[in-house]
């Protein structure tokens, strides 16, 4: 199942679901024109199918193998889709043992690992672009770390532009099925040299 082109889907499904629910404010397509344009024009794309909890953990693991201190990932999709998942297998990757919390509410939880530190962001709850910069979060990026960034839509252009850009969606109706789609961008050479690696042969 293909998955659908980012931001302008994504944002109508997210817009529904959080409407539904009653939820934070979402900012639509004229907000996220920055964001959009990040990786209009991807050096390369990939689509794969992920059947079950195992292989999105399985695919985490190949990302964690290829990433490279100071690269940025922009995690996308609509609630539920595994945005989280894939950070839970990446970090455990990494040699991380403990609790992985998603930071909905906290808004980073920081992982000093061995290879290097990864940052993992959720802006989710976000109005505006002033509540990244309000926030300090450019001081994590451009530097030794990794920076996973699930919601970047919610901060317009605030957030730094990524080096990869990975969608996830449910293959079919949500909660019938475990298997995803993942659509995978690269955004800068750093980024293909990323996405290389982890799905030569697409």
């Amino acid at each position: 199942m293909p998955l659908p082109d980012l931001p302008s889907d994504v944002s109508t499904e997210v817009a529904a679901q959080v409407a539904a629910e009653g939820g934070r404010p979402v900012h639509f397509a004229g907000d996220r024109a920055g964001a959009s344009a990040a990786c209009r024009e991807p050096l390369r794309r990939c689509e794969l199918t992920l059947a079950d909890e195992s292989a999105t953990e399985a695919f985490a693991a190949r990302l964690a193998e290829a990433l490279s201190p100071g690269q940025v990932v922009w995690l996308c999709g609509t609630l539920g889709a595994g945005k989280t998942t894939l950070v839970r297998g990446l970090l455990r990757a990494l040699g991380h043992a403990g609790p992985v919390r998603s930071p909905t509410f906290t808004l980073l939880e920081p992982y000093e690992l061995a290879r290097f530190a990864v940052y993992h962001f959720d802006l989710y709850r976000f109005a505006s672009a002033h509540e990244w910069h309000d926030a300090g979060f450019d001081d994590y990026f451009g530097k030794t770390g990794v920076c996973l960034v699930e919601w970047p839509e919610q901060a317009a252009d605030a957030v730094p532009p990524p080096d990869v850009r990975i969608a996830l969606a449910f293959s079919g109706e949500p909660g019938a099925s475990s298997q995803r789609s993942v659509m995978i961008d690269a955004c800068t050479q750093a980024g293909l040299r990323c996405v290389n690696t982890i799905v030569d042969g697409c």
